[in-house]
């Protein structure tokens, strides 16, 4: 449990769901973690994630910043660096996911989930990789979704296209910064049961159908989503670069089918 051990990781959006699961998880394989939230109304949250983060022997401070703000991403990593030291491993995993169809996405919309989605991950990374190129190593690990790949729902086509990017910009930035010994990877998690997804896993006909769907017949956890970040910020992930890893269950390697072509013989 100390793959990690000593190391600096900063994950954004880690107060809640899957970004609560890959701090815990961070903490308990010994890295120091630095959790950063956006609004007043987390603090709270972020606070009791750092708390249990500390159980594991671990140091954990919170951070606030917008990370679609390039001054607030400045004053974050700052304060990162001062508390704990430069950071080793960023898992860009703050996301938000709007349900509006595509002729009603306003610009607003658009322009929020792109600058969460992808504008974050750009910038968190830029700054991250500034630390990481003088000490010739790190790893960034982005937090994407089944919607780097597929059309998962008619009604997110912002945030399929901004996880889409977000995936190239993923490749992208592993071909540029392997050279300095920096690892870019990414994790693709299917449907997740967290608070993300409350309302939308509210209706029981809608679980239903996320679970008949996936070949596992099962949702995914957010635990999962950690263990996948985990194996990608440690050593035994250090030739593995611009690599997508899915955690769906196999979702996005099955295309839908007539029930008749899954039942016959």
């Amino acid at each position: 449990m100390d793959r990690l051990k000593g190391k600096i990781a900063l994950v954004t959006g880690g107060s809640r769901g899957i970004g609560e699961a890959i701090v815990i998880r961070l903490a308990e394989e010994g890295a120091h973690v630095a959790i950063n939230f956006t609004s007043n109304s987390s603090r709270d949250k972020a606070e009791a994630v750092a708390q249990q983060a500390r159980q594991s022997g671990v140091n954990a401070i919170v951070v606030q910043a917008d990370v679609g703000n390039k001054e607030q991403v400045e004053r974050m990593f700052a304060a990162v660096e001062e508390q704990l030291g430069s950071v080793e491993i960023l898992v860009n995993n703050a996301g938000i996911a709007p349900f509006e169809p595509f002729m009603k996405v306003t610009e607003e919309t658009w322009d929020r989930t792109y600058n969460t989605n992808v504008k974050s991950v750009f910038m968190c990374s830029q700054r991250a990789a500034a630390s990481m190129i003088e000490r010739s190593s790190g790893k960034i690990v982005n937090v994407l979704s089944t919607a780097s790949l597929v059309v998962t729902s008619p009604v997110i086509p912002h945030y399929q296209s901004s996880k889409a990017a977000a995936h190239m910009l993923t490749k992208g930035m592993a071909i540029e910064l392997g050279k300095f010994g920096i690892n870019v990877n990414a994790v693709g998690p299917s449907t997740v049961d967290t608070d993300m997804c409350t309302d939308f896993l509210a209706d029981d006909r809608i679980r239903a159908m996320e679970i008949e769907a996936n070949p596992m017949k099962r949702l995914g956890t957010a635990r999962q989503i950690g263990d996948a970040v985990v194996f990608l910020a440690s050593d035994e992930a250090m030739q593995i670069n611009g690599h997508l890893l899915m955690v769906d269950g196999g979702l996005t390697v099955k295309a839908a089918q007539p029930e008749d072509h899954m039942d016959r013989n």
